[in-house]
């Protein structure tokens, strides 16, 4: 709560004296206002645009404290979304909300004309249902000034200025008060719409992982289970029941392959999919037999025929979980694309760069002109021949991002009608990506 101490500080320079306000005010307003245009834009963040202003208008204003209040719910509620102040603790802070229609912010709203409360405890005298003064007042503020922030004459929200003592504010400090707020307003609405996007995205990808994990375990045992069943342990399957089984196990491990997918992109977006390399990695034993074992069933179901190239090294430095997961979607598309009865090769072999990994597969390929398009998220080709097959468009996309995180590089090659080939490399020792 302020006090004498506070009265003495303030007489003792923290504030302008009396007598030199004018001459300061007219000196520094314009050079701020100006200095506003130049520096606001480039704020990152709404935090970092008012800690601009709060730390440039100090020295010609009385500010221990600002404020910044967004408009949610079609203008029906005002939302503190950034307090700065010179002291601590604070307790109308960052999430707090009040209903406009039934606070003195509503009036503030309507008429676009800025408040001023001079005497903040005589103010809470007067409205005693007023929980903002109550906590203001326990910051120790005895006055304010509350203008509307606009962006092209429409609402966006609300900006204020505080002070310790009472009678801060006067026309002068209002109508500077108002001009920031004019030329903040599109720097602000930029910057929460940036924040709004950020907030979107994070809580998709929140949804995205957890509903990936939940519906992987099941899928899972669904396969295991009905496997089982398909061998007979559980007692001998008719035809038919063998037939219809066998249908049910496909479906459950096409879901598990995007749900796969799917968690893999949830991780990349959160950015917990982080490099973990080892050395000495066997890649036979530890990359290239795993995604076998993991993609055979597909190949098998569809009658073909997996093959070997080259020489896997024995010794090299990678992630090995995810450089196998680059290789289980690689081989994945190859079952999933390529021709049925057809051939897929998986090679692999050092190079002066590091070492390759390659899967080739007959089919349909596709067209130079899309070949762009083959690594980005959630994009698919558009040939007639493959929009017929079910894919997430992510596969490619999570490979992508694995073989950046290793510093390598990825890239596809193709004739069209007749087979498609995708490569990646792996550089060794291990390059940290370009920024």
């Amino acid at each position: 709560m302020a006090g004498r101490d506070d009265r003495k500080t303030q007489a003792t320079g923290d504030f302008p004296r009396p007598e030199d306000l004018d001459a300061r005010f007219r000196q520094g307003a314009r050079a701020i206002l100006d200095k506003i245009n130049s520096q606001v834009a480039a704020g990152d963040s709404i935090e970092q645009i008012l800690g601009f202003v709060f730390n440039e208008t100090r020295g010609i204003m009385p500010c221990d404290r600002i404020g910044l209040a967004l408009l949610e719910e079609g203008g029906r509620r005002a939302a503190a979304h950034v307090a700065l102040a010179s002291y601590a603790p604070l307790y109308l802070n960052k999430g707090y909300s009040a209903d406009v229609e039934t606070t003195s912010l509503g009036r503030v709203l309507k008429t676009g004309e800025p408040r001023i409360i001079s005497n903040l405890e005589a103010y809470a005298l007067a409205h005693p249902h007023s929980e903002t003064t109550r906590l203001l007042l326990r910051e120790g503020v005895r006055s304010s000034m509350t203008c509307p922030l606009l962006v092209n004459g429409r609402p966006l929200g609300f900006l204020f200025r505080s002070s310790r003592f009472p009678n801060a504010y006067s026309e002068r400090e209002v109508a500077l008060h108002l001009r920031m707020a004019e030329r903040l307003g599109q720097a602000v609405e930029k910057a929460w719409r940036i924040e709004q996007l950020e907030a979107t995205t994070k809580a998709y990808t929140q949804m995205l992982s957890f509903v990936a994990h939940e519906l992987k375990n099941p899928l899972a045992s669904i396969i295991s289970e009905g496997r089982v069943m398909q061998e007979g342990y559980l007692g001998e399957l008719s035809p038919k029941q063998g037939d219809m089984l066998g249908k049910m196990v496909r479906k459950a491990e096409y879901l598990l392959g995007l749900t796969r997918d799917y968690l893999d992109l949830a991780r990349i977006e959160s950015g917990e999919l982080k490099l973990s390399p080892l050395q000495h990695v066997d890649i036979e034993k530890d990359v290239v037999a795993l995604a076998e074992e993991l993609v055979r069933p597909q190949i098998e179901e569809r009658g073909m025929r997996l093959e070997r190239e080259g020489s896997a090294p024995s010794e090299v430095e990678c992630d090995p979980s995810l450089i196998t997961i680059a290789v289980t979607n690689l081989l994945g598309n190859a079952a999933k694309y390529g021709n049925e009865g057809g051939r897929i090769v998986l090679g692999s072999s050092e190079c002066a760069a590091g070492f390759r990994l390659w899967v080739f597969n007959e089919g349909p390929g596709f067209p130079e002109s899309q070949k762009r398009d083959l690594f980005r998220r959630f994009s698919r080709l558009k040939t007639p021949e493959l929009v017929k097959r079910r894919g997430t468009g992510v596969g490619l996309y999570n490979c992508w991002h694995i073989v950046q995180l290793h510093g390598g590089r990825i890239w596809a090659e193709s004739v069209e009608g007749l087979w498609a080939k995708f490569t990646l490399e792996i550089p060794q020792p291990l390059q940290a990506p370009a920024d």
